[in-house]
């Protein structure tokens, strides 16, 4: 039985503020129950930036009813919100923040990073809340190099790391760091070339793998950097051979069998909990 439900590849990049060049591989058009709890996905795939002293990003903005999760592969981002949150995610670093009722947030290239240039390497991966978590408080994590865990794989395959829920590698099991608020694995997969690396799945999830670089080969077909490979829900396990270098983000989570109404920065069950948060937001309820 083919492993592969279906492939979605990202053909063009879009800018976000004046300071991510993303490519979406998880389209708005797909955010359903298929996916769950998976919304959107944008990836800035290793874009230079020369020098400067402006710090390009995307200005205060707001959100509700979901949870940004931002994973800096390369380069440095400036995080600030109206909770008072205020930080920087480094290279190997993920801030997973939870607009939960409302939150305003802006995000940027660090102080640093634009005055020595480079290129940054990072994704935004959206995730859903259940209803009876729409409204939670917000609540911003940082999670460290430090305090993910990594997996180094048998036979110099390579190595994962485990953002969110748990990965078990020759009987050891490694748990994520990230507090979520629906059951879910987050990894980060970086794997080495001429190798051959199967994954275990929960086929009542919803399973996905993202191809951020590199070239892989899934029941026989290939796949590179920005493809999108949606499993099967009868895939159990899947073996990758991985033909170049890859960096992978394998998301895998229980389905939130609910309504999903999106509007902009606002993901809700019903198109009147939208209204109301366009209402809070210009009440200035979000600040």
């Amino acid at each position: 039985m083919n492993a592969i439900q279906k492939v979605y590849t990202s053909d063009r990049s879009t800018w976000v503020g004046d300071g991510f060049k993303t490519n979406s591989m998880l389209p708005m058009s797909d955010m359903s129950t298929a996916t769950s709890p998976f919304l959107v996905m944008g990836y800035t795939a290793h874009y230079p930036f020369s020098p400067s002293n402006h710090q390009r990003g995307v200005g205060m903005h707001p959100h509700r009813g979901f949870e940004t999760v931002t994973i800096v592969y390369e380069g440095e981002l400036e995080h600030r919100d109206s909770k008072g949150n205020h930080g920087t995610i480094g290279k190997n670093e993920v801030q997973w923040m939870t607009a939960g009722r409302g939150i305003m947030h802006e995000e940027h290239h660090s102080k640093a990073f634009a005055h020595s240039g480079g290129h940054l390497d990072m994704v935004q991966l959206w995730v859903n809340l259940p209803s009876d978590s729409k409204m939670v408080e917000p609540r911003y994590q940082e999670l460290t190099e430090q305090n993910i865990p990594e997996v180094t794989l048998k036979d110099e395959q390579g190595l994962v790391r485990v953002i969110a829920g748990e990965f078990v590698h020759e009987k050891a099991m490694a748990q994520g760091p990230a507090l979520t608020y629906s059951k879910m694995n987050l990894l980060d997969a970086r794997l080495k070339a001429n190798k051959t690396v199967r994954f275990d799945f929960d086929p009542s999830w919803n399973n996905i793998i993202f191809v951020l670089s590199g070239k892989v080969s899934i029941d026989g077909e290939s796949f590179t950097g920005l493809q999108t490979v949606y499993l099967n829900h009868d895939a159990a396990s899947v073996e990758i051979e991985v033909e170049q270098d890859a960096k992978l983000l394998i998301a895998s989570g229980e389905p939130i069998l609910e309504s999903i109404v999106a509007h902009g920065p606002f993901v809700m069950n019903t198109e009147a909990e939208i209204h109301q948060a366009f209402r809070d937001f210009q009440s200035g309820h979000f600040a």
